[in-house]
């Protein structure tokens, strides 16, 4: 236990830089009686979900106004979580406002346009000193890629999210130099962000290419404790949202998020979306069932590249995307940084060894991964 206090300790001061008396919220989710996880699955949520709750007494414990929330879990990643959770956050009176005109309807729904989200933008930076300061995401299911996330981000809150975290993670992935994660996360972001495209291939089958025309990458370094932090722990990539129809090729899928495939699926993409999916493995049926409820589900969402040197699973997507060296695409939702895409889906696939190269202005090129080694 006092091992895993001293990584409490970390995650709040080194990751979080909580001084006493700010209000944090940590907050998880419980396993929904229509849910039949695989018994690994279903071990490792219940030890999350016991160390969410362990988490949030220790920081009530040392630094005061902690709490401690839980709910059952999403339909899925991106999915806005229930207004229980956004009422401990921002507090009832905010709550109150948003729900006049159905405007917190409509953003738990994922069906609020641009006025909706400008009028709650204006509403929560006007009420920011109500809304916590620190939001610490272990649920199961990402809340990344949620309006709930940004709204907090507006008020200047600080905010970490561990989705399909393992609580054996704080002892590798989350054990990492994180001034040399992030001196690493800034210079390849920074060579990124000198190209107006991106050419990646994989020893698998993967080819694609894509537009960055207008967008810009960002690092998630893990070092959340500026006002209106946000990112993923453990962290270690860099992430852009493409330009929306200009995603070409092919995604050989080998890993679902929590699992290596019993057979790789292959995505051919056109116009930014998936427009086919071959292969016998079952999570294709998960995945069409997806596509069918909503056409916004096939975009092309993410690229990532990883930049932890201290990241290893393939089989949990939190840390196999930031495996040194890999990449991931997700499709999905992109709303949250940067893209024009809003749905409550946004799923991370995972692809080792790939070389990606810039394409930089006047046709020059940069290689920046070669074979799953970084060259910036």
């Amino acid at each position: 236990m006092e091992k895993l206090h001293a990584a409490f300790a970390s995650l709040f001061e080194t990751n979080m830089g909580v001084i006493p008396g700010e209000r944090v919220v940590v907050f998880g989710d419980t396993v929904r009686p229509d849910e039949s996880p695989e018994p690994g699955d279903l071990d490792r949520r219940s030890r999350l979900h016991a160390t969410a709750r362990a988490a949030a007494e220790f920081g009530a414990r040392v630094y005061g106004s902690t709490t401690f929330v839980d709910y059952p879990a999403t339909a899925a990643s991106g999915a806005e979580p229930p207004e229980l959770l956004w009422r401990e956050v921002f507090g009832a009176p905010l709550v109150e406002e948003l729900k006049r005109g159905g405007l917190l309807e409509r953003l738990l729904a994922k069906e609020a346009g641009p006025d909706d989200h400008v009028a709650a933008e204006k509403l929560v930076a006007a009420r920011r000193g109500e809304v916590a300061s620190v939001v610490i995401a272990m649920a199961n299911n990402s809340t990344s890629h949620t309006r709930f996330r940004h709204l907090v981000n507006i008020a200047g809150g600080r905010f970490a999210s561990l989705p399909h975290f393992d609580p054996e993670m704080f002892f590798t992935s989350m054990a990492v130099d994180w001034q040399l994660l992030a001196e690493r996360t800034a210079r390849l972001a920074a060579a990124l962000n000198r190209a107006t495209g991106v050419r990646i291939t994989t020893p698998n089958g993967t080819r694609l290419s894509l537009s960055k025309e207008g967008r810009r990458a960002e690092g998630d370094d893990g070092l959340l404790n500026s006002p209106g932090s946000f990112g993923n722990l453990p962290a270690g990539e860099v992430y852009l949202a493409p330009l929306e129809g200009s995603a070409e090729g092919e995604l050989v899928i080998e890993y679902a998020p929590t699992r290596r495939l019993a057979s790789p699926l292959r995505l051919a993409v056109q116009g930014g979306e998936v427009v086919q999916i071959a292969g016998d493995e079952p999570y294709r049926e998960w995945l069409e069932a997806k596509f069918a409820a909503s056409v916004k589900n096939r975009n092309i969402a993410e690229l990532g590249i990883g930049t932890n040197d201290r990241a290893s699973r393939p089989d949990n997507i939190l840390e196999a995307e930031k495996i040194l060296g890999t990449i991931h695409v997700a499709l999905g939702d992109n709303s949250g940084f940067g893209g024009t895409v809003s749905t409550p889906f946004h799923e991370d696939y995972v692809f080792y060894r790939p070389t990606v190269t810039a394409l930089l202005p006047e046709g020059e090129e940069l290689v920046l991964l070669d074979d799953g080694r970084l060259r910036v």
